[in-house]
């Protein structure tokens, strides 16, 4: 498949990041659904099997944890019982431990976690908002109407009971070619970028490292690196009904395949891809 058309190089510099030394970050794996290339991007193979990742990032900072996306909750086979069943004859899914099950067996204190910060509100990034808590779960003011008025897609997450929404702002200049962003802590650790397209609210998350790492979390901008890393979107048919503006997701994946081509070092990490989660350190068995 032809590629979108390469965009103009990305001539900026490395925005500079000071995160504290105490600073982790950790993958937490809540399950994987079954799917292949070709299902995740133009060009990719119907047969080569693809594992995608369910999985939560956990962020500790001295100014308060942050979890990105919650993957699988340990209601999960309720739930997906409730989707229209297409979609469940389309979904075969294997789900392990939810985000909270792990955390509290690593004896971790929820006062620790400051709020769950949400690339998007599909079910399979929040799933596990029901068992935090009331951890405040932060979206964009876009991505919070969508969830109120938005179609069937949001059905599983408005019946997900005591959901403490919250909503910030981007008050930030521009940021590796994204016009505006949200530094969480003021320090670049964790810089926020809106990236509309598959949902009206949709995110990107640079973090930043004590060693100098990058990871770049561009949650379904696209589902595979190969998406950003050839530039090809998802098959026209998955694009008519999984974005909800196509255009945007192509605006999205250009702009990354800038910064991915500038900055190589950068470790792209979609939201279903288990090579990026790979990087990461996994959640020790005492926090």
């Amino acid at each position: 498949m032809r590629p979108l058309p390469a965009p103009p190089p990305y001539e900026g510099t490395l925005p500079l990041a000071a995160p504290p030394s105490s600073m982790r970050v950790y993958a937490i794996p809540t399950g994987i659904t079954k799917r292949s290339a070709g299902f995740a991007y133009r060009g990719g193979s119907l047969f080569e099997a693809r594992d995608f990742a369910m999985t939560a990032t956990l962020v500790c900072h001295p100014k308060g944890d942050l979890l990105i996306d919650t993957g699988f909750g340990r209601d999960i086979d309720t739930r997906v019982a409730s989707m229209p069943w297409w979609f469940r004859a389309a979904t075969r899914y294997v789900r392990g431990r939810s985000a909270a099950e792990q955390l509290d067996a690593a004896g971790y204190d929820r006062q620790r976690l400051r709020a769950v910060l949400l690339t998007h509100a599909h079910w399979d990034h929040a799933a596990g908002l029901g068992e935090l808590g009331g951890t405040p779960a932060w979206v964009t003011a876009a991505e919070r109407r969508y969830v109120a008025e938005g179609g069937w897609t949001m059905d599983f997450v408005r019946g997900i009971d005591g959901v403490r929404w919250e909503t910030y702002e981007f008050g930030g200049g521009p940021y590796l070619g994204f016009t505006t962003s949200h530094d969480i802590y003021g320090d670049g650790a964790i810089v926020v970028v809106p990236a509309p397209g598959h949902t009206p609210g949709s995110v990107v998350v640079f973090l930043a490292t004590p060693d100098g790492a990058r990871f770049a979390l561009v949650g379904d901008l696209v589902w595979q690196q190969e998406g950003i890393l050839l530039r090809q979107e998802r098959p026209w048919l998955i694009r008519c009904l999984g974005d909800n503006d196509p255009r945007g997701v192509r605006d999205g994946i250009l702009k990354m395949a800038a910064v991915a081509s500038r900055f190589p070092e950068m470790t792209l990490v979609p939201a279903h891809d288990v090579r990026g989660f790979a990087v990461m350190a996994p959640l020790p068995e005492t926090l």
